[in-house]
């Protein structure tokens, strides 16, 4: 299954960028033994219309292009539902498991994803109740996919 991250919003150089870079690179190493293929980070820049809806409603006609028809659409989303690391990888595992080719984890702009998008998604996820600056959520989503390939793959990196 390929994976793709797809941002509203571009991350520039620095840290934090390195941070989620290593994070996924070590994806792309853990994840291909067991079927699961990182594929890239879309970035879009946000849309520049005047009302937060239509900005919404843009942002995720562009998310929706970048999905594969049968593709699995994950949102990140603040009232999304929490779970611990070990029930991440056991969906994504899931999820390769009933063959899907595409995973898609969506990460919105700053007014959030349009309602119809919610609807849409396979899974809403929320990183927690608190609200998180764009470039640590993709840090934590690299490390969060990383980590499951590692749960799934036995690997001591995760340990309860």
């Amino acid at each position: 299954m390929r994976i793709t991250v797809f941002a509203v919003g571009r991350m520039k150089s620095g840290p934090e960028r390195e941070l989620a870079d290593r994070y996924l690179d070590r994806l792309k190493k853990t994840g291909t033994p067991l079927g699961l293929e990182f594929s890239s980070v879309t970035e879009i820049s946000e849309s520049r219309a005047q009302q937060p809806e239509l900005r919404k409603q843009e942002e995720s006609t562009k998310v929706l292009e970048a999905l594969d028809q049968g593709g699995v659409l994950i949102l990140l989303d603040e009232r999304g539902k929490t779970m611990p690391s070990e029930a991440f990888a056991q969906v994504i595992a899931r999820f390769r498991d009933n063959g899907k080719r595409q995973l898609l984890l969506a990460i919105g702009g700053p007014d959030g994803h349009d309602a119809s998008l919610r609807d849409r998604a396979d899974l809403v996820l929320a990183l927690g109740a608190m609200t998180w600056p764009h470039q640590i959520v993709r840090i934590l989503v690299a490390e969060q996919l990383y980590r499951a390939t590692t749960i799934l793959s036995g690997h001591p990196y995760h340990r309860v």
